[in-house]
């Protein structure tokens, strides 16, 4: 029978740094302890937040470590996608005063935590009212500061988790007022990814399409402000641009399920997790979901579910160490 080990945990977001303790016993995640939560803007390297992070939990940090990132995990330096941080893995165990260590993509983070979470932590969304499949592919979507995409792949009794950067695909509009929105991005970056809309920011960028569609002032909003707005319904432009965002959601759902030839979608993060009332009854997400031309019928046989563990990130940075090191 396997000891079980505590090890450090790490969500490094765009946005936030997350760190917690976590325990782990063989493959599996035993509990996750209270996270800190710190601003990446306020602290210079990851070094200097591990740290902070340290003070904060008022205890050494253990040897032995799992860091979710927000960028691929490849090369000799990674650099955040939406955080100035730069990591280099050769010095990840100097740095972070550390033996042992996994470096996961944030997302192919969510994934692990897919699959170890069970089904008492997935909502259904839309589709048929079923479990996971035990074998087959589980597309993961997450909107937040960026565009989150992977997919785990079960098959007998084991499970791969791939992550991809599918939110950088090209932005596909579907009507005029779509074009209107490509047309306004456009402008601004030339090549317009899906993430551009599809993240938290993107409502940003939606609102300020549908105001120069209606031929508004263009209001300078942070994207919290504006997703307050249009949760509340206090601004019905921001209210508009909601809509709009669900529905561009749910068709790059339904894309990114087809291209990974899924059995079954997960939507996770932060930002799912707080629209999930509006996604699941009248948004239009299911409907762009399903709409595929010949294949609607095939989409229509897909569950999806939406992951509500509060730190998906953090346990499933505990989740990719325990599989790696076979703890």
């Amino acid at each position: 029978m396997s000891t079980p080990q505590e090890i450090a945990v790490a969500d490094i977001g765009g946005t936030h740094a997350r760190f917690a303790i976590a325990e782990i016993e063989g493959r599996q995640v035993k509990s996750l302890g209270e996270p800190v939560t710190l601003k990446c803007a306020e602290y210079a390297s990851l070094q200097t937040a591990w740290e902070a992070a340290g003070v904060q939990l008022i205890r050494a940090m253990p040897k032995a470590a799992s860091l979710a990132l927000a960028t691929p995990i490849r090369g000799e330096v990674l650099k955040m996608t939406n955080n100035p941080w730069i990591i280099r893995p050769s010095q990840v165990e100097a740095k972070l005063g550390v033996d042992r260590y996994t470096l996961v993509n944030d997302f192919g983070a969510v994934g692990h935590a897919v699959q170890q979470c069970g089904e008492e932590m997935l909502e259904h969304l839309c589709g048929p009212q079923q479990p996971l499949p035990d074998k087959g592919v589980i597309s993961i979507i997450g909107p937040g500061t960026g565009l989150g995409v992977a997919y785990v792949l079960r098959a007998d009794g084991s499970y791969h988790v791939v992550e991809t950067e599918g939110g950088h695909m090209e932005y596909s509009p579907l009507d005029s007022t779509e074009d209107a929105i490509l047309q306004r991005l456009r402008k601004q970056f030339t090549r317009v990814s899906v993430e551009r809309v599809v993240s938290g920011p993107g409502l940003v960028a939606i609102y300020e399409a549908l105001a120069a569609l209606e031929h508004r002032a263009v209001e300078s909003v942070e994207d919290r402000e504006l997703w307050t707005r249009a949760l509340e319904g206090s601004d019905s432009l921001a209210a508009a641009a909601f809509d709009r965002f669900s529905l561009a959601l749910g068709a790059a759902a339904g894309d990114f399920a087809l291209a990974q030839g899924a059995n079954a979608v997960v939507i996770a993060g932060g930002l799912g997790y707080r629209i999930r009332d509006q996604l699941s009854t009248t948004s239009g997400f299911a409907e762009r979901f399903v709409a595929k031309g010949r294949f609607q019928k095939l989409m229509e046989s897909i569950p999806v579910k939406l992951l509500i563990h509060p730190q998906p990130g953090l346990f499933g940075a505990a989740a990719a160490f325990a599989q790696e090191h076979n703890a």
